[in-house]
């Protein structure tokens, strides 16, 4: 699958699955997660300690095992995207969005590119470009890359109907942690503010055919919310997977041993990391 087929996938209806690289530096890990049957991977520059170069490494290992790579830029610029692009994402995922004005940053960065400056933000508001030899060429150019837009606050909840009327966003994000904490109900998310503000998030976006994923940490919240109309399947991280697989068969493990030891037989708990 690529870019292009993603998004295409998407409009359809269809539902893709992926998950967050937030730990995963070396090339070499790309043959693990080739086979691993996900859809696209979202590789985390926003909260994980990565640099350029690391990320550029990471996309060269991911190129050609039919993973869609996404980078979550460490913020909504276009500086940031277009050096994820360059470095060979096929997608971005730019985090924490609130206003009309970065949204079409964004866009304009990851389906227009090189275009910049007074011509991207020409093409943006009037739809105007240089030729129209210019927008095939373009268009052509970066028909694989993915927008996704971070919605992840009560303000942008209120801005989300004039943002989704921006062309060439192709997903909206919502990141739990941040989203219940513009609440007043940091980590709550099974508060009833939580769900409603989650269910008009997903409601506003099915009026524009734009899928939505949420970055829940379990199986069932995964599953609750797919069932409430989110296409887009975001789940876990690769450090939260490698936590819960060692949990689960290691416990077995040690469950033994304290039958034969007659000592306690302990429980490492759920990962501690907020992506």
């Amino acid at each position: 699958m690529n870019g292009q087929e993603l998004k295409q996938k998407t409009r359809e209806g269809g539902v893709v699955y992926g998950t967050m690289l937030s730990l995963a530096r070396n090339p070499r890990w790309a043959d693990a997660v080739a086979e691993w049957g996900l859809d696209y991977v979202v590789i985390d520059s926003e909260h994980a300690s990565r640099g350029r170069a690391d990320i550029a490494d990471l996309l060269a290992g991911l190129k050609g095992v039919g993973v869609v790579p996404i980078v979550r830029v460490p913020i909504p610029s276009s500086h940031y995207v277009t050096m994820a692009i360059d470095a060979g994402a096929e997608g971005i995922l730019a985090p924490y969005c609130e206003t009309v004005e970065e949204v079409r940053e964004v866009v304009g960065a990851t389906k227009w590119l090189p275009m910049k400056g007074e011509y991207v933000e020409r093409a943006m508001t009037t739809g105007e470009f240089p030729s129209e030899d210019t927008r095939e060429y373009l268009a052509a150019r970066n028909k694989n890359n993915v927008c996704i837009i971070g919605i992840e606050s009560e303000p942008a909840v209120r801005n989300l109907p004039e943002i989704l009327e921006i062309e060439g966003i192709d997903a909206i994000f919502v990141g739990p942690n941040d989203f219940s904490t513009s609440y007043g109900i940091p980590d709550d998310v099974s508060h009833p503010d939580y769900e409603a503000a989650l269910r008009t998030v997903i409601a506003t976006c099915g009026e524009h055919n734009v899928p939505v994923l949420v970055h829940h940490q379990t199986v069932e919240l995964t599953k609750k919310w797919l069932r409430e109309g989110a296409r887009f399947v975001l789940y876990s991280s690769d450090r939260r997977l490698v936590h819960n697989a060692i949990r689960a068969e290691f416990g077995e493990v040690r469950a033994v041993g304290a039958e034969i030891t007659g000592e306690a037989s302990e429980d490492i708990g759920e990962s501690e990391e907020i992506v």
